[in-house]
């Protein structure tokens, strides 16, 4: 397991805890981040049938200010949202940035879709 994902897993464990509703959850997610400072999450786009998201960290601790650097920078936030969405859903999701900060965007954005298998 990568560093990222554990830290997701143990965020996930120590700061939101056992949530049933994906509403409930998005809300104690974005609690979480914005009084952390680690960023501002807003779910765009939520399939729970199909395990499809597209979820956007604004002001991201990883990235947010840099300079335009040409490359994606949030490959932890791929792990760490991964951990997250499998830890509340019991499934295991893969999660892509498909916008960065540095990439010239203003917000990171990332794609997660449910492992079928």
């Amino acid at each position: 397991m990568s560093p990222e994902y554990l830290a997701g897993k143990e965020f996930h464990h120590n700061m939101i805890g056992p949530v049933k509703d994906f509403n409930d959850f998005t809300k104690k997610f974005q609690t979480v981040m914005k009084e952390l400072c680690i960023g501002i999450l807003r779910v765009e786009e939520a399939d729970l049938a199909e395990g499809r998201f597209v979820i956007t960290v604004a002001e991201d601790l990883d990235c947010s200010g840099l300079p335009e650097l040409g490359t994606q920078l949030c490959s932890f936030d791929e792990g760490f949202i991964s951990a997250l969405l499998e830890c509340f859903s019991g499934k295991p999701f893969t999660v892509k940035e498909v916008d960065c900060w540095c990439t010239g965007d203003r917000t990171c954005r990332f794609s997660a879709t449910m492992n079928v298998g």
